[in-house]
């Protein structure tokens, strides 16, 4: 009963008996040396150590080793990629909100290594392939065509969903900021503790935005840039209303209210348009999926009838 309990005692008890049944087993060979009793607890913090030196001697490898190597090549594809390239990149990081935390170096060398990429798997489809010359070298083309658009299509689709996110939440943001500085906060006391309690791609930009003014720049620049990095019809006529209510002292909160009302009704003018073009969208699933199903089950028992008929 004591042992049924008290678990720790049922535990005490077993492991006993498992000293005593190595002990036994010790004992009835004795040749065997003492010391070499490899036991799982022995061998963790060797092994754990070991690891551990493993992994430092590989971080070491690649620091020394491979970084220098991909900065060289980085460094040599900077220079060999057109500046159009370039530029565009640079203005899809600078859309996607992700300025300073993603490399243009680093998006060349993807970009030139999804073109080397896609070419090289062209060119093996083409190998096992009986076409014409010509069709393979426009096939081995379209395949580095392929390859230079889908990192400005991953880039693309990242920057649609960040202004839907942003555009979802931006009702919403305008509603508390228009209370705040309604209760007495200033613009920027209201957008401060906003930032402090919301998430989000808005909540984002608008932090970087403090963090512009608190390096010294202006709030119609800070602004300014706020609506480029999102590029939003709604975020332009934001930020264009702020700036002329602080040039013309105008009333915060009236401008607010009416820039809250405005952007509402666009969101909700802009989600009925959405509902409406969904039964254009569904046009095409639906002739492709669903339509021929439909034909089967219909036209199947009348092919097989005249089947029959013709057979007879």
């Amino acid at each position: 009963m004591y042992y049924k309990q008290n678990p720790e005692a049922q535990l005490r008890k077993r492991l006993h008996e498992m000293i005593d049944q190595a002990e036994a087993e010790r004992a009835k060979n004795p040749k065997q040396k003492k010391h070499v009793q490899p036991t799982i607890v022995k061998l963790l913090p060797s092994a754990a150590a070991q690891f551990t030196h493993t992994e430092h001697a590989l971080e070491r490898f690649f620091r020394r080793r491979i970084r220098p190597l991909l900065n060289n090549l980085e460094e040599r594809l900077q220079r060999f990629t057109p500046s159009e390239i370039r530029l565009q990149l640079e203005d899809k990081i600078f859309r996607v909100g992700k300025v300073g935390v993603w490399n243009v170096k680093r998006l060349v060398t993807i970009w030139c290594l999804a073109i080397v990429a896609a070419t090289i798997l062209a060119i093996l489809m083409v190998s096992s392939m009986d076409l014409h010359p010509l069709q393979k070298i426009f096939t081995v083309l379209l395949g580095a065509f392929m390859g230079a658009g889908i990192p400005f299509a991953a880039l693309n689709s990242a920057i649609r969903n960040r202004q839907k996110a942003i555009r979802k939440q931006l009702p919403e943001f305008l509603d508390i900021l228009c209370v705040s500085v309604q209760a007495g906060l200033s613009f920027d006391g209201a957008v401060g503790k906003m930032t402090k309690r919301m998430h989000g791609p808005l909540i984002d930009e608008f932090k970087r935005m403090q963090s512009d003014v608190a390096l010294g720049m202006t709030h119609q620049y800070a602004l300014t840039n706020l609506a480029k990095r999102c590029d939003l019809e709604e975020i332009y006529l934001f930020t264009t209303s702020v700036i002329q209510a602080e040039k013309l002292g105008t009333s915060m909160t009236r401008t607010l209210k009416a820039q809250a009302d405005n952007i509402r009704d666009r969101h909700r003018q802009h989600v009925k348009a959405q509902a409406l073009k969904a039964p254009v969208k569904i046009i095409f699933p639906m002739v492709l999926f669903i339509f021929p199903s439909i034909f089967v089950v219909l036209l199947y028992p009348a092919m097989i009838s005249l089947i029959r008929a013709f057979g007879k």
